[in-house]
């Protein structure tokens, strides 16, 4: 299922590296960027983790709330925080449900060998909950700008 802009992003409810648990609805009235990502602490996830992180600031000030995804975890997501002081939360989706949800658990190939992965994909939602951008194609140094656009 491929989502669109102008749909309603799809709800869920999963823990962050804090053992809490958060809702995407909680955060209705406020502009989210739901950035999925493959994995804590490789090359490409932490240059992007590090581009919003360096951002916020910027983010904050237009109105952001960033939220970012993986099957890692809470254990492993509390650690990359620290390692990297990231001053946004890291939703734990080990079952893997909000990215069927978002379409991101996708059939990838390396070196001709197929696997299932997390589609980088990111999502900018509306104050009322609807998709107001897909950015498929991340740049993970420069993702704040392609946010910002």
């Amino acid at each position: 299922m491929s989502l669109e802009v102008g749909q309603m992003a799809p709800d869920f409810e999963a823990k962050i590296e804090t053992g809490e648990t958060i809702k995407l609805s909680d955060y209705r009235g406020k502009k989210v960027v739901l950035y999925f990502y493959p994995k804590d602490a490789t090359p490409g996830c932490t240059a992007q983790a590090c581009n919003l992180r360096d951002n916020y600031d910027a983010l904050l000030k237009a109105g952001y709330v960033v939220l970012g995804i993986s099957s890692d975890d809470e254990k492993s997501h509390k650690k990359f925080i620290e390692k990297q002081n990231l001053p946004f939360p890291l939703i734990a989706d080990t079952d893997l449900k909000v990215h069927e949800a978002y379409g991101t658990w996708v059939e990838k190939s390396m070196y001709g060998r197929k696997y299932m992965g997390t589609a980088r994909t990111t999502f900018v939602i509306d104050e009322e909950g609807k998709i107001a951008e897909v950015i498929e194609k991340v740049d993970t140094k420069n993702h704040t700008a392609q946010i910002l656009k």
